[in-house]
């Protein structure tokens, strides 16, 4: 179907669905309008009926008192009219004085054994009625004749006198009395004048009625009724007194208005929702022939106590009617508007299809790659703007397929280059690799991988910040360029600090070489910001075809290989071979069994001597951890550190030493009567957590009883690096409470004169490197003498560690740096060693 053909028809079922929709919008809300008309008349109706209510209420309590009142006054006038005993009173007297004194009838109650009764009566129905089963009525007569005040649950009290409510009589219940009642002693009955039906008069005359009359003949209403809620829908309960069957007036289901569109248990089910909740329910129905709703408004606050229902029947047929009228009003209105939409679209449709066509074809051109031709629609509207647009996008297109190409050239450039360096990525090489050995194979080539790691990197960063870390990655990318030669060398940069290079075709030699030239390079100092920084290169080397033939194993060997060059320290170049493949797999059981050596105490603290070689005192002793294990036998202290830095093991080994440590030594202190401290290396993971280090630290020295000036931290320069106000404030917080502070490994790494100027050292350690270069003929002394008298001009105290030879002894004496330790004078030694070496010095 052409879109000639479909407009017009698009457009009249559109229309048709706006209209279905605008009508059945239309149908709901008039609907609404019209119930909520309807309930804005019910409340005011049910408003005006329970003002009515509450008033007539109120009117007849009034006048019930007022007649409670006249019956007192006309008591206290037949007292004076009767003789004290009622046996001299006669019933046509009292038929006499009752009419005298305005009242319908006289009766008067005297007491027997076990009742009160009607002993004389004007009204023949009175005499000989027993009271005994008339409830709070009997009560009352009872504190009538005790002379006490009458206190039960209703009526009017005064003095001598109760009045009771309007009832029907008990005696006579086709009629309504409303009685008196008095004595006060001087005679041997009660008096009760009463007056008979026209009690009511006011409450017909004044009361709900009327308007209930009134509204049901508005158009509409059917049936106003007032409901007792807490007998509506129940079996009526009747009174059985003196022989006579009645339902009181307060029980009667229905208090005013007329119930004939009964539907008992539904409209009980909803006067029980009504009062239940306090709210209005209704629900519609037929009955009595016709579509009615019902509505029930409940009034709890009523003036008297008492609650009710004001039900209202509506003639839904009305509303049903009006919303019929108004639907077809609509429906004729939307097929008018339909059928003259039909004919302007498709005159309409006209007017799009064909410029639409016209466009299409021009644009098909376009398609296939005519850019250059122009559409020519002479028109002011969206088709002549759509024309515009069609030719710019064709004059256009040219340039964007060349941004296109230049795009992808630029995003296959950074596919396959790291960003931060511009050297080649890991992408670039795990997906060149495969063709790489592939050649290499064909033409009976070598490949040799080198993967390099930069030393101490990782302090730099976190110490700096990884901007500066970034700087320093690229003076490092930059050095292996400029070292390595382009035409035989492929350079990536894995990520983070590490390096992989591609060396084709070299001998063994050579690569050797080229490795040892690079890592030499790598290890000169950097000058960042003014500060010199001294890293170092760990090298690992894998051959292709001698070592594997599988591209993933090269890699795996390489970097196996690396990681044994940073196990010997760093600054190596060290070439794969089978026995470090075995190692790696141990790492795992190493971990296992470290766990199950920390959880059993089954670690030592070894204690290697510090003395004062000027005065050959023992000055003290530093703590190194050893671990001899029964599958693995001993394992060297570099490799299962690492392991427990890496898994989070080094923190309860730093406790195991801390602990054993101080108590060691304060136990030698007190047997040999000496001044010993012993100093224990602390890690970066220690000073993650400042504060609860400080209270570790504080609860061993009070648990073992050692001295604060006899223990020592050690720290390596990594730590300082950050120069943080909380590590600061930490350090001076420990040195404060008396204990030594010594940096570790002086000289290997970030050596800058601000923090030792600024923070609270106590103690340089020469580390053993610069120690052992030391030769018999004192070369390579310069970096040791340099520590000595950096030392000496900051007030700081100087050690060297690693002493092994008399000369290298001579020589730090001569400098005047008299403490030392080192396998010249002691090995590290057990705790039974330790106290032995003790005795003998």
């Amino acid at each position: 179907m052409s879109i000639k053909k479909k407009i017009p028809i698009i457009f009249t079922l559109l229309v048709f669905l706006i209209l279905l929709s605008n009508n059945a919008f239309q149908y709901l809300h008039s609907k609404n309008q019209l119930l909520t008309y309807n309930e804005r008349e019910i409340a005011l109706i049910t408003e005006e009926v329970s003002y009515q209510v509450e008033n007539t209420r109120e009117g007849s309590l009034y006048m019930e008192d007022i007649l409670a009142r006249e019956l007192r006054t006309a008591s206290l006038a037949i007292r004076n009219e009767l003789p004290s005993d009622y046996k001299d009173v006669s019933n046509e007297q009292l038929a006499k004085v009752a009419e005298e004194m305005g009242v319908s009838h006289i009766t008067l109650f005297a007491k027997t054994n076990d009742d009160i009764v009607g002993v004389k009566s004007s009204d023949p129905h009175e005499i000989d009625v027993s009271t005994k089963e008339w409830g709070y009525w009997y009560d009352a007569f009872e504190q009538l004749f005790a002379l006490v005040p009458v206190k039960v649950e209703k009526g009017l009290t005064l003095k001598n006198y109760w009045s009771g409510p309007i009832e029907i009589a008990s005696s006579n219940p086709e009629h309504i009395d409303k009685w008196g009642y008095y004595y006060d002693g001087t005679t041997n009955y009660i008096i009760n004048p009463y007056f008979r039906d026209n009690v009511l008069d006011f409450e017909l005359q004044f009361g709900p009625g009327n308007i209930i009359d009134s509204r049901t003949k508005e158009r509409g209403i059917l049936e106003l009724t007032v409901f007792n809620p807490k007998n509506f829908g129940k079996e009526d309960e009747f009174v059985n007194l003196n022989g006579n069957s009645y339902i009181r007036i307060s029980e009667r289901p229905i208090w005013y208005g007329a119930y004939t569109y009964k539907n008992i248990n539904k409209d009980k089910s909803f006067i029980t929702k009504a009062m239940d909740t306090e709210s209005v329910w209704t629900y519609k129905e037929r009955l009595n022939g016709q579509n009615v709703m019902k509505t029930f408004v409940p009034v709890v606050q009523a003036t008297n106590g008492e609650p009710y229902v004001i039900g209202l029947v509506y003639n839904y047929e009305l509303i049903e009617q009006q919303l019929r009228n108004e639907l077809n009003a609509h429906i004729l209105l939307s097929i008018v508007i339909m059928v003259l939409v039909f004919f302007v679209s498709l005159v309409f449709s006209r007017s799009i299809t064909n410029p639409i066509g016209y466009i299409v074809e021009q644009v098909k051109e376009i398609a296939k790659g005519k850019f250059g031709k122009t559409l020519e629609l002479n028109r002011n509207d969206e088709f002549g703007t759509l024309a515009e647009n069609v030719n710019a996008l064709s004059r256009h297109l040219h340039s964007y397929m060349n941004d296109l190409i230049k795009s992808k050239e630029l995003i296959e450039y950074q596919a396959f280059h790291d960003p931060l360096t511009g050297l080649l990525n890991r992408r670039f090489i795990l997906e060149k690799m495969p063709d790489i050995i592939d050649e290499a194979t064909k033409n009976g080539e070598t490949i040799s991988v080198l993967f390099i790691d930069i030393d101490r990197f990782k302090h730099v960063n976190d110490s700096l910040g990884h901007n500066k870390g970034d700087q320093l990655l690229e003076m490092v990318s930059t050095r292996i360029r400029e070292y390595l030669p382009v035409e035989k060398a492929l350079i990536t940069r894995q990520g983070g600090d590490e390096f992989i290079i591609l060396l084709m075709n070299l001998s063994l030699e050579e690569v050797k070489s080229s490795a040892e030239g690079l890592v030499s390079v790598l290890k000169k100092p950097y000058t960042l910001e003014a500060n010199e920084l001294y890293l170092g290169a760990s090298c690992g080397i894998s051959l292709f075809p001698q070592h594997t033939k599988n591209m993933d194993n090269l890699f795996v060997y390489a970097d196996i290989a690396m990681y044994a060059a940073k196990k010997m320290g760093g600054n190596k170049v060290i070439i794969y071979n089978e026995q470090m493949g075995i190692s790696n797999q141990e790492r795992p059981q190493i971990e296992a069994r470290l766990r199950k050596a920390l959880e059993q105490a089954k670690l030592e603290v070894y204690y290697q001597p510090k003395l004062n070689v000027l005065t050959g005192e023992v000055v003290g002793a530093e703590a190194l951890v050893r671990w001899t294990d029964e599958e693995l036998g001993f394992v060297p202290p570099d490799i299962f550190i690492p392991i427990a830095e890496d898994t989070g093991l080094i923190q309860p080994l730093w406790d195991f030493v801390m602990n054993t440590a101080c108590h060691q030594m304060n136990e030698w202190n007190l047997k040999h009567s000496r001044n010993l401290s012993i100093s224990v290396n602390f890690s970066a993971r220690q000073f993650q957590e400042p504060c609860n280090m400080v209270n570790k630290i504080k609860d061993i020295l009070l648990e073992s009883k050692l001295p604060a000036d006899n223990f020592e931290i050690e720290i390596t320069e990594s730590i300082l690096l950050t120069n943080s106000k909380e590590i600061v404030q930490t350090l001076r917080s420990l040195q404060e409470m008396g204990m030594s502070i010594s940096i570790d490994d002086f000289g290997t790494g970030y050596s800058s004169l601000s923090y030792l100027k600024n923070l609270p050292i106590t103690t340089l350690k020469i580390d053993k490197s610069f120690i052992q270069d030391i030769t018999k003929e004192l070369k390579n002394t310069e970096i040791a003498e340099a520590i000595i008298n950096l030392a000496r001009s900051l007030h700081l105290k100087v050690i060297a560690e690693g002493v092994e030879e008399e000369y290298q002894k001579n020589f730090l004496l001569s400098k005047n740096c008299f403490h030392m330790q080192g396998y010249l004078f002691s090995k590290p030694l057990n705790k039974e060693d330790f106290s032995v070496f003790l005795e003998k010095n």
